[in-house]
């Protein structure tokens, strides 16, 4: 195990060839978004293309797929079936029916926003468990992955998961063999947690927080960017879909965690430079994410 350095050996993308086109730039899916929280899968959708994916495809609740898609034109949208409180219905075999074959997508992003129900724990599992591609999850995808009590499945690819404390804490409780979870308190305690977790799961976890740490339980490594007025709603989503938008241009996974929690930190400094801690919001991180990336 290294601690890794900071990413430094990272310059940014590579230059872009003048015959490219936005095929080349990863074609992502984002699965999410219900009636009390539609903004939270567009937050995500629109800051994977500020950070340069090509073609961004939402999939989101029925209910609120005009919503969604009224947040930015350039993020395609999927209307999907719903349950009655308001969030996808759908089972992984509909999912393809209507999104196209999954394996289309360079990256799928499943979580911000989605909610919960029997019917959103037997997707997220089945996404993660059957995906050869990369997937990532975060916020409510993380929750329904914590309440199967035989813990993470096996996955069929790269896995990334984007938990802040209380999510990690209930990733540990069904997933954490090792270790006595209700003596785990401290933040380096979280850490060697992630570690070993990332480790045993053949994972790449985001712990999100002050100096947010990421592992693939061979590597520790700690952010130095970012601050205080970046703990507010829809940050964690800005952050997933960095992640996913640096997946889907090529970045090997792990680098793409690293790099983008470091770029979305970035951002959130230039924001807060700019507008104060106390007034800015997770949209000010999206704006600022071009001058991030051009540092």
């Amino acid at each position: 195990m290294v601690e890794s350095k900071l990413v430094t050996e990272f310059h940014g993308l590579p230059q872009r060839p003048a015959d490219s086109h936005k095929g080349d730039y990863g074609r992502l899916l984002f699965i999410g978004g219900s009636c009390t929280m539609p903004g939270a899968i567009a937050l995500s959708a629109m800051a994977s293309l500020r950070s340069g994916a090509g073609l961004v495809t939402v999939a989101t609740a029925a209910t609120v797929h005009s919503i969604v898609a009224g947040f930015d034109p350039c993020v395609m949208t999927i209307p999907l079936r719903c349950c009655a409180n308001g969030t996808i219905a759908e089972d992984l075999d509909s999912l393809a029916d209507v999104a196209g074959p999954l394996e289309q997508y360079d990256a799928i992003v499943i979580g911000p926003g989605l909610g919960k129900s029997e019917e959103l724990a037997k997707l997220v599992a089945q996404l993660y468990k059957t995906i050869r591609g990369p997937l990532i999850v975060d916020a409510d995808g993380l929750n329904l992955l914590a309440s199967d009590p035989d813990g993470l499945p096996v996955s069929s690819g790269p896995r990334v998961l984007t938990p802040h404390a209380a999510e990690f804490a209930r990733l540990l409780e069904n997933n954490h063999q090792s270790m006595d979870v209700d003596k785990v308190r401290t933040r380096d305690e979280f850490e060697q947690a992630a570690f070993e977790l990332a480790g045993v799961s053949q994972t790449v976890i985001a712990l999100k927080g002050n100096a947010t740490f990421v592992t693939d339980g061979s590597m520790k490594w700690h952010n130095k960017t970012g601050n205080a007025g970046m703990a507010t709603a829809g940050s964690g989503d800005v952050l997933t879909g960095v992640i996913a938008a640096l997946i889907g241009q090529g970045m090997p996974v792990c680098d793409a965690v690293r790099y983008g929690v470091q770029v979305h930190g970035c951002a959130g400094d230039l924001a807060a430079a700019e507008l104060g801690m106390v007034s800015m919001t997770a949209l000010d991180i999206v704006d600022f994410l071009s001058a991030a990336l051009q540092q």
